[in-house]
């Protein structure tokens, strides 16, 4: 039998905060929904603007990192894959698409003030349980790399070779 691919790569706006959830066992849900803005060309030639709205799920420690630095406004990467789920209310079968969440990028900086209240503190550290760098400029090597700590520096995109 031939395998699969379900992939899902997004990136968009959130349309609303997180919101942050406990199952009966205690494992943690945050759900999400994304805006994901195209263009196109209409029958007339005209170029027309739209939006795709798209619910997102994540768990556990993810689930957690979304809810605490994510919100209405900011721009985010999804990368997951598609589930559907089925269930009945009120007599009526419902279901729903939505993408269950491998990881999340958050991609506003933190002086980036795109739809938050709060100016920017929610902003997401650079990778997940990365913590302030050391006060010391000294360079550590690791595994054959230098690793320079420039501390409180900003950095200069264009000094970024890709």
């Amino acid at each position: 039998m031939a395998r699969s691919l379900n992939q899902v790569t997004l990136m968009g706006n959130l349309t609303r905060d997180p919101e942050l959830r406990q199952t009966p066992t205690g494992q943690n849900v945050t759900s999400f929904s994304l805006a994901l803005n195209r263009s196109y060309k209409d029958s007339s030639g005209e170029w027309q603007e739209a939006t795709d709205y798209i619910d997102i799920v994540s768990w556990g420690p993810l689930a957690e990192r979304v809810a605490q630095y994510l919100s209405k406004g900011r721009r985010c990467l999804v990368q997951g894959r598609l589930q559907s789920r089925s269930w009945e209310q009120d007599g009526n079968k419902r279901s729903k698409v939505e993408v269950l969440a491998n990881d999340v990028t958050f991609l506003d900086s933190r002086g980036d003030d795109s739809g938050s209240s709060d100016g920017g503190a929610s902003s997401a550290p650079a990778a997940a349980g990365a913590s302030k760098p050391a006060p010391s400029k000294a360079a550590k090597q690791k595994d054959d790399v230098v690793i320079e700590d420039i501390g409180d520096q900003p950095i200069n995109l264009d000094d970024i070779p890709f």
